[in-house]
Order: structure tokens, then sequence, then C-alpha cells
């Protein structure tokens, strides 16, 4: 019978106990990035950003159309091995929100958005917010990060780790360029005062949309501007040394990164895939010869048609 979702197992490592994750894809990815979920999660709109629960059994991404719909989280729910379709999560779908992420207890999303501070007031600049799951597995009502995380500029893209640490990128004036990553810990009553990240991870050219390893051993970007930028904008990678420093970046390789912009990088938990969002066209997209109507109106409506889409490759530990 022919399995219409794709299995692989792995090990929580506390405790060491075996479970199954299973995908809305029908193929587990190579060293080629492959777009992920085609026809499910992308399906011909601008899909972006990407995050799954720790238990593997939910998915948020978002749907971006700025003249029509602006930007919308979409969520998916696994269950009996089996994906639902998209649809609106229950704690977006009035305002701008993008670029969920899950807390490592699975317990938190976080996430961006536009959204007034009260119900009745004027549309704020983007800052970070977050919800809490009920007791009943749903999502509450959000709440914002307050003063401290946010500003009168931009905030966007968070990543949080084990030790709650919260990483985002800010527009706010303490960092180098325009847009720069910049570290919140946590502390017993919040969060810390902003710290930017290192020279080499911020420069005077734009760093944004950063996935922290949830050990806080590496740390995955996007850049626009540095002088081996292939494009629009490309992914680069840092480590930690022995001692806890960060290392100078490297670009990732061809064909992760393309002459167009890539972006919104997420790890799985298991650190064995990497999905992110491109604007890579099909080359098969510019195939006009002998093409009918309907041929050409499917095309134009199928994921690879250059406007935003969700690919995954292996995750390589040598990058």
């Amino acid at each position: 019978m022919h399995k219409l979702i794709t299995l692989f197992t792995f090990i929580l490592i506390n405790g060491n106990i075996f479970a199954q994750i299973v995908y809305p894809d029908t193929q587990l990815p190579t060293n080629t990035p492959r777009i992920f979920a085609k026809g499910l999660l992308s399906d011909g709109l601008s899909n972006r950003d990407f995050t799954i629960s720790p238990k593997g059994d939910e998915i948020f991404f978002t749907l971006e159309q700025p003249r029509i719909v602006g930007s919308v989280i979409l969520h998916l729910v696994k269950k009996n091995n089996h994906w639902s379709k998209p649809e609106v999560a229950s704690f977006s779908g009035r305002d701008n929100d993008h670029e969920a992420a899950f807390s490592p207890d699975g317990q938190w999303i976080y996430f961006s958005s536009d959204r007034p501070l009260q119900d009745t007031g004027a549309r704020k600049d983007f800052d970070i917010w977050r919800v809490k799951r009920t007791s009943n597995g749903s999502w509450g009502k959000p709440e914002n990060l307050g003063p401290t995380v946010n500003t009168a500029k931009n905030e966007f893209y968070p990543s949080i780790t084990k030790s709650g640490n919260l990483y985002i990128t800010v527009e706010a004036d303490y960092g180098k360029g325009d847009e720069d990553i910049v570290l919140f810990k946590a502390t017993p009553t919040g969060y810390s005062k902003p710290e930017s990240l290192p020279e080499d991870i911020n420069t005077k050219y734009d760093e944004f949309n950063a996935f922290v390893d949830p050990d806080e051993q590496f740390i995955l970007l996007s850049s626009y501007g540095r002088p081996d930028d292939m494009g629009r904008g490309d992914m680069y990678i840092s480590r930690k040394d022995k001692a806890g420093n960060w290392l100078p970046v490297k670009r990732l390789p061809v064909p992760i990164n393309t002459t167009v912009l890539d972006y919104c990088p997420f790890v799985t938990w298991d650190k064995k895939y990497l999905l992110f969002t491109s604007k890579r066209l099909n080359p098969q997209m510019l195939n006009r010869k002998n093409n009918t109507y309907e041929q050409i109106k499917a095309r134009l409506n199928e994921a690879g048609n250059g406007n935003d889409d969700i690919y995954w490759v292996k995750f390589n530990p040598a990058w």
C-alpha cells in the first residue's frame, strides 16, 4: 500500500523515550533542497517560515500576501499519524502575524505581530508576543513581552532556547546595522537588557531571521549585502568554540543558497534537517513551448513559481 506520509524514529534525550515523527511529506530530503510538503503546505501561494512542535504533532507557518491578507499564521495538527489541512491559527487572522516559534518545552508559541496592545487600540509596529498552551491543549490569549524586549521600532523572528534565552531580529538603535540579532537572557523576573551579538554575526549589513540551536551551540541567520552575498540575501552559520565564543560565520553552500532570497531557517529538534524559505524558481516554469492555457495556469498555481516556498535539506554538522 502506498505510504502517504514518511516516518522516522528518533530518541528523546531525556529519558531515552522512543517516538516517531511523522512529517507531511512522502520523501525525506537529501543534500539537495526540495520543496517541503508540496501541495499541502507549499501550494503556490507565498508561504514562509516554519516551526514544528518538539513532539512533532503541530506545525505553524505563515501565509503572506501584503495587499490582500497581510500575513497570517497557519496551523496543521497531526492526529493518528495523519496531518490536517492548514487552518488559520486560533490566535491569528485579524492582524499581521508571522514567524511562530515553539519554546523547547512545547508550551509556548512566540511570534511577531503588529496587533494593538489593547483590543481597541491602534495597530502598533511589530512586537514579539507569546501565547501559552491551555490545559485542554488549545492556545490561550496572546501577551506582549513588554518594553524590555519591544521598542518603538520593529522586532521579528523569535528563537527560544532551553535556558529560556530569547534571540530576535531588531531594528532598534542598539544594533550595528539597520537589522541585527540580539539576545535577551532569561532572568527570574523576565529578561535582561538586550545584548547585540558580536561582530561578524552582526555587521553594517542587514542580519535577520536567526534560528538559534536550543542548546545555543550554533546560530543560523540570514544576511543581505555582505561581499559574498549571492543575491537578495543568503543564509550563514556560526558555531561556538570551547570557551563559548561565537566563531566567524560561514555562508551555507550552493544549492542551499541561490541568487534569490533564501531565509527563515529552522532546524528540526533532532538536528537532522534544515527547513528554510526561498523565492527560487523551478526551471520547469520557464518552459514556454506548446503550452495550453490550462498548463500555464497550473504552473502559475503550484509551488516553485517564484513566490516564497518552504524547502528542506539534510542538516550537515560540517557546515
